[in-house]
């Protein structure tokens, strides 16, 4: 683990797994915007993060590349396991809240937002 000034681990294991020490953010939320293509300025302006805290954060996933993408592989792994197991459990809850019609008074609205979901190709 990279250590700060004050000898105190910068990265530690948590719960969540590795996270950036005094922080809720982990490895795996700098390691998905540094897939997505973010500079590591726009990260730390993004993320409550120091430059030092970003810096120990991308020094480590550097030095334990290996680890850190294997963590991250299962983590993703993961979150799409339990997208699929609540879409799969609410798929009828959804189709019936689709299907229901609008209150009185409120189909003028009822017509633009379906207008938008067409336009954004979110429309079944």
């Amino acid at each position: 683990m990279t250590p700060v000034s004050n000898g105190q681990a910068a990265i530690i294991r948590t719960e969540r797994g590795l996270t950036i020490s005094d922080t809720r953010i982990s490895l795996y939320d700098v390691m998905d915007y540094l897939e997505s293509g973010w500079s590591p300025k726009l990260i730390q302006d993004w993320l409550p993060l120091t430059e030092k805290q970003l810096e120990a954060a991308l020094s480590y996933i550097e030095t334990h590349r290996s680890e850190v993408e294997a963590e991250y592989q299962t983590v993703l792994q993961t979150a799409q396991e339990i997208q699929d197991y609540w879409e799969e459990k609410n798929h009828g809850r959804l189709a019936q809240i689709a299907n229901i019609s609008p209150k009185p008074g409120q189909e003028e609205i009822y017509a633009k937002l379906q207008t938008w979901k067409a336009k954004l190709g979110l429309a079944p």
